[in-house]
């Protein structure tokens, strides 16, 4: 399998197209992949070229923690939750996400995400919990990586300066949802950084590897806050 990289040395410096031959197994992840190609310290190109080590995230391999967020084949992913006997290409293109800065190669620096959770001041204070009959939905919404991944896809999300994307309209949701009493403030930090923006395409929900229903979400906090 011919696998395609686009890599970056350093945050400053231009990225580039490398490619690499895989003769491992096909029954693995894309995480996987990396690692084989990433086993010995000789690491050589397609040409026979003596290269660098790639550079990625991961944490946990099992989908919970967000780390290995990139681009396969086009489509925003978890490398670990990505398996090569799904994909349908031949050959296998990875780049890192486009809507966060390059550190270098496949990571990107994604703490503009719990930036904006700070600069919005949005937490919960006292545990105020409402009716228990959303604490199932609350727990879904609570299982929220912040990869990136609905940023990345989102079609309004830019650079987060002003609209801050889907994972933050779904912290919206849980901190009015467990505190009644910020449910004000919070509709209006929601509208100002995310309602009065969304265009509602409802991609972030697409490619979310935890399937967070965010539309419920957002009819919820709207319900609530009328």
């Amino acid at each position: 399998m011919k696998v395609r990289i686009l890599r970056q040395d350093s945050p400053v410096s231009e990225s580039y197209w490398e490619s690499f031959d895989y003769d491992g197994p096909t029954d693995c992840s894309v995480a996987a992949l990396l690692d084989y190609l990433n086993y010995n310290d000789d690491i050589v190109d397609d040409r026979g070229n003596r290269t660098t080590r790639i550079g990625w995230e991961c944490s946990c391999l099992q989908g919970i923690c967000g780390a290995c967020a990139m681009v396969i084949n086009g489509v925003p992913a978890l490398a670990c939750e990505t398996f090569l006997k799904d994909l349908k290409e031949d050959v296998l293109t990875i780049r890192p996400l486009q809507k966060f800065p390059v550190v270098r190669d496949l990571v990107t620096d994604r703490s503009v995400i719990h930036e904006n959770l700070k600069k919005a001041n949005l937490y919960i204070g006292e545990y105020r919990p409402g009716d228990k009959r959303s604490h199932a939905h609350q727990y879904a919404a609570a299982r929220c990586l912040k990869c990136g991944l609905c940023m990345e896809v989102c079609p309004n999300y830019v650079n987060g300066k002003t609209f801050f994307g889907a994972a933050f309209a779904n912290d919206c949701y849980l901190v009015a949802a467990r505190n009644k009493e910020k449910l004000q403030s919070i509709s209006k930090l929601y509208g100002k950084h995310f309602g009065s923006a969304c265009s509602g395409s409802l991609s972030c929900m697409d490619v979310c590897p935890m399937k967070i229903p965010i539309l419920s979400s957002i009819a919820r906090l709207n319900r609530a806050a009328k």
